[in-house]
């Protein structure tokens, strides 16, 4: 068995962040659940000292939603600085930050610039780190049903879909936070790719909802002018191995 690390994860309570968290635990490993709720913030740098005592890597998956360009630039900028001044400072390896595949293409949506501002700061924090850039996660499908509905039917980006699992998600975060750092960027995608159109037509048929799916080349993606490549990856990446059939069964 491989030596103990204490690894902390800021957005420990979410979606991926319980995942991570509870993965390494199973393996033996002590992770610092880190979230404003129990008074580690990321933002404001409160709780970063203690948290990082003794820590060997972080794994940085919090989050914020706003469409306001400035205001979500301006948190994961400061966030990512606060973080990785409190990592250098406290001697921690490797910091470990969850991003989106192709974020430099669609900067247009501010979520995406944001993740951009994220990146950067790590990226010139003389801080070790590794980026993971995920596909859009199998979880969000509801809520692309829902920002694509209009008038009965579903009209989607004519692109190429990637989708992950949470779980896969997680696992390839952990798994960076104990390897070495890449001082770079890996993409992570799932094991299947189509066409957006025909993952949520896989999505609503599991829901029994019987609306037509299109596929129109004008729509963007939440502000972002898009072509058939910009949410999947480019060259080599992470596979994950659950499919959207398998992850709509459980």
């Amino acid at each position: 068995m491989s030596k103990m690390k204490k690894v902390v994860v800021i957005g420990g309570t979410g979606l991926i962040g319980s995942k991570a968290v509870k993965l390494l635990q199973d393996a033996g490993h002590e992770a610092v659940v880190a979230s404003s709720r129990n008074g580690i913030n990321a933002y404001t740098g409160a709780g970063l000292e203690e948290a990082l005592a003794g820590a060997d890597a972080l794994i940085d998956v919090s989050n914020m939603m706003s469409f306001d360009k400035a205001v979500i630039t301006e948190f994961f900028g400061t966030s990512s600085r606060n973080l990785t001044n409190a990592e250098k400072a406290a001697g921690v390896r490797h910091h470990v930050v969850l991003s989106i595949v192709n974020a430099d293409q669609l900067a247009a949506n501010p979520y995406m610039a944001g993740k951009l501002a994220q990146e950067e700061a790590v990226a010139t924090s003389g801080q070790a780190f590794t980026v993971v850039r995920a596909t859009q996660f199998h979880e969000f499908t509801e809520t692309l049903v829902g920002a694509y509905s209009v008038d009965g039917a579903v009209k989607v980006p004519d692109i190429d879909f990637q989708p992950i699992a949470g779980d896969d998600v997680a696992a390839a975060l952990v798994e960076a936070a104990l390897g070495g750092p890449k001082n770079g960027t890996v993409d992570l995608a799932g094991p299947e790719r189509g066409p957006f159109e025909s993952f949520i037509r896989t999505y609503l048929d599991a829901k029994s909802d019987a609306r037509p799916v299109n596929a129109d080349a004008a729509v963007d993606y939440f502000g972002a002018p898009v072509v058939t490549g910009s949410l999947v990856p480019v060259g080599d990446y992470l596979k994950g191995a659950i499919t959207i059939a398998e992850w709509l069964r459980t």
